[in-house]
């Protein structure tokens, strides 16, 4: 495993355990013990991942990642936050801050080791698909069609990754594109605008990667900040998407799928018919996903609940003629096939 983790944390015992537990696992480790430090090493090395303590004397952590960020060779490089805090405060402020995730000490080797894995493994996929569909764009026309299936592959395993970041869901972006793909057949569309729906659906949550597992896992009611966090969502799928320019509406489920029919929502407050048609679609069929999948606090909703609650937001939540189309589904799944199973 060539994988390069940069720890810095003020207290050697810290940087001894995390040395021992992540070294045992194959990954290669370098420590040092100050803000100042690290940017001296970042001059001349680029670890795959940082884990940054907060408090340290001199540069803290906030003021060392401000430095990382602001110099374009090191804002790529993910960040993890250390910390014994224990509050909601230092957490959002770290992850405003541009840290991916946080983790406490002292540390749970196991914790330390999946949060890392994940991290990496994320980040990996995130390179792996602007790699490939950099290199593939630019074979000639005859290979478009080997392209496509190759790009699915990779659109679907980030899908997967993206699903895996939320303890409580499972395949959701993929029903979310499949149900939309029916939506949209149903709605009289083109199968090439089908498939092009189906393919945003499957990326609709990509800026989930750029949210914390603290957050996105959270058993309990968020606070106005961590709502605030996930809100950034849609634009953070955005700058993941806007590159791809082979298809550039891939960018149109991850960015408008929470705008809402009468203009409440976000993150640009379109209304109706300003909303492009395919997050209108994505929006409906999130929506039915969210309510026919298990939560960390409830099963499955009932059928008829879910009916209802797409009956209340016509006109309000979504496009009304969208939303009879899925109520037409909900009415033709008489065994309430369509949920998680």
């Amino acid at each position: 495993m060539n994988i390069w983790i940069l720890v810095v944390d003020d207290n050697t015992s810290n940087l001894t355990m995390a040395t021992r537990i992540l070294s045992e696992e194959g990954f290669r480790v370098s420590c040092v013990k100050s803000g100042e430090a690290a940017l001296k090493f970042l001059q001349f090395n680029k670890p795959d991942l940082i884990l940054l303590d907060i408090h340290m004397p001199g540069m803290d952590g906030f003021e060392t990642m401000a430095a990382i960020q602001a110099d374009e060779t090191t804002a790529g490089i993910p960040v993890i936050f250390l910390t014994a805090d224990d509050d909601s405060d230092t957490e959002t402020r770290g992850l405003q801050a541009g840290a991916m995730d946080f983790l406490k000490k002292p540390f749970v080797p196991d914790v330390l080791l999946l949060r890392v894995r994940h991290m990496v493994e994320l980040n990996r996929l995130q390179a792996d698909l602007a790699h490939e569909v950099e290199e593939k764009t630019l074979e000639v026309t005859a290979q478009n069609r080997k392209l496509e299936r190759i790009s699915l592959q990779i659109v679907k395993a980030l899908s997967g990754a993206i699903d895996a970041k939320d303890t409580y869901t499972n395949g959701h972006s993929s029903r979310v594109a499949e149900y939309s793909r029916e939506i949209a057949k149903r709605a009289g569309l083109s199968k090439e605008v089908q498939e092009d729906i189906y393919m945003m659906g499957l990326l609709h949550d990509v800026g989930k990667i750029g949210i914390s597992d603290v957050i996105i896992n959270k058993p309990s009611k968020l606070s106005e900040e961590e709502y605030n966090v996930i809100k950034n969502h849609p634009l953070l799928g955005e700058k993941i998407l806007e590159n791809i320019t082979e298809f550039p509406k891939l960018v149109t489920g991850a960015k408008f799928h929470h705008e809402r029919f009468d203009g409440s929502g976000y993150p640009d407050g379109l209304s109706g018919e300003e909303i492009p048609l395919e997050a209108r679609i994505i929006a409906v069929a999130d929506a039915y996903d969210a309510m026919s999948s298990r939560r960390s606090y409830r099963d499955v909703l009932p059928q008829a609940q879910v009916r209802a609650e797409i009956e209340k937001g016509k006109g309000t939540q979504f496009d009304p003629v969208l939303a009879d189309i899925m109520l037409g589904m909900i009415d033709a799944d008489t065994e309430y096939e369509m949920r998680e199973k």
